[in-house]
């Protein structure tokens, strides 16, 4: 059975961070991937600012507080615009271990809409009354800002940052990645939508409610997410081969 020991942790967020880059979500060097450590409500594990995410390893992550000091591992910084986000839902959310911040191509095209999501095709309609919106303040390096982002996300798990990206926050790494893949895959079908002519056919709020109540107990009361996870990790590393030198997954 997996333990949620920090080694374990280690491995399973530098195997999240080689994911994002497999799916083709990065950001070059930015955003941030980060996760709580066990028995530790305010440190977490992050990258170092300066990788690529495929270069992210078990033995590379930092150890940083909720302001992003350093702790232990070296001397590398995390990067500062990372932690005024990731930073202030670790502190304020005890049900929140994993963050991922993404800004592809499809989400921000849905960040800068009015509407946000839509929640008529499948996987928006997952998403049906999950999701915060926070108005652009700007890059995120400023403490300030955190309690109004705070206020946006509220009690949800996504936070669409307005003209900028999305954040997603689950109570384990594979959650966090299946949420974020929901997000992605709702970003990515509204904007082919929105490319074909003719009216959308949409849904009730009691069958949106329905299906995101649905969709939020296989994430959280299942082992779907560490399946999903497990076996997304398989595909690419057989593709791939080993993720870092010494892995023997």
């Amino acid at each position: 059975m997996w333990q949620n020991t920090e080694e374990n942790l280690r491995i399973q967020l530098a195997e999240c961070y080689h994911l994002v880059s497999y799916f083709g979500w990065t950001e070059m060097i930015f955003n941030h991937i980060s996760v709580r450590l066990p028995g530790e409500p305010r440190r977490y594990l992050v990258n170092a600012f300066g990788l690529n995410y495929d270069e992210v390893t078990p033995e590379n992550l930092l150890v940083v507080d909720a302001d992003g000091h350093i702790i232990s591992n070296g001397v590398t910084r995390p990067n500062p615009a990372g932690f005024a986000l990731h930073g202030a839902i670790h502190a304020a959310r005890d049900d929140v271990h994993c963050i991922i911040h993404t800004h592809t191509n499809a989400v921000c095209a849905v960040a800068m809409k009015e509407s946000g999501f839509s929640h008529d095709n499948f996987y928006g309609a997952q998403l049906f009354e999950r999701v915060g919106y926070h108005t652009f303040e700007g890059i995120t390096l400023y403490d300030d800002e955190r309690p109004r982002m705070l206020e946006s996300l509220g009690d949800k798990h996504v936070l669409v940052l307005r003209n900028h990206g999305i954040a997603v926050g689950g109570a384990d790494i594979p959650r966090a990645f299946f949420l974020l893949w929901i997000a992605q895959r709702a970003a990515e079908i509204q904007c082919h939508t929105g490319m074909i002519p003719g009216a959308d056919v949409t849904l009730s709020d009691t069958i949106r409610r329905r299906c995101a109540e649905d969709a939020e107990s296989v994430i959280v009361n299942s082992s779907a997410a560490q399946k999903m996870f497990d076996a997304a990790v398989r595909k690419m590393r057989k593709e791939r081969g080993p993720l870092w030198v010494g892995d023997t997954q």
